[in-house]
């Protein structure tokens, strides 16, 4: 009797661990309130007041502003996984209008594996101690350091 509680509780642990954690992050979409939305037909002021502050708003392009809406799912310690998630970017004429809305969904989603964990770049590959000792023997290159003309090192002004 005893082992077969102390199994029940080690397994009902075990399975709590594998319980799926899900995550809303962002906007909180009412799909009335986003569909009533027209070009032509609103400006800021009216898109303020139906679908409150954005997310974020564009520097650039009239000061477009984006609702960003994403639910995803993890098990226990791995990378949470999006379900769904809605970008919508709403642009605006120089007088305020509604010109434009563009929706997108999880496809827009970009997985990004790093390589190594190291950035690849272009060029010279240097090891540690080509990067310490790189500079010994460039002291006195032109226009640097001592005696260079107009630096008071020696040079004639």
């Amino acid at each position: 009797m005893r082992h077969l509680l102390i199994a029940a509780t080690l397994g009902l642990t075990f399975a709590a661990g594998c319980a799926p954690l899900k995550s809303h992050q962002g906007y909180i979409v009412d799909a009335d309130l986003v569909n009533s939305i027209q070009p032509g037909v609103d400006n800021r002021q009216s898109v303020l007041a139906t679908l409150g502050h954005p997310s974020f708003a564009s520097q650039f392009n009239q000061g477009d502003w984006y609702y960003l809406s994403r639910d995803s799912r993890n098990y226990a310690f791995n990378s949470p996984k999006v379900r769904e998630q809605l970008t919508m970017q709403i642009s605006f004429d120089a007088a305020g209008n509604v010109t434009a809305i563009r929706k997108s969904g999880a496809e827009q989603v970009a997985s990004i594996d790093p390589s190594n964990k190291a950035t690849p770049t272009l060029g010279r590959k240097r090891g540690f101690f080509q990067d310490l000792f790189g500079n010994i023997g460039a002291v006195g290159a032109p226009g640097a350091g001592a005696g260079a003309p107009g630096t008071g090192g020696g040079g004639r002004p």
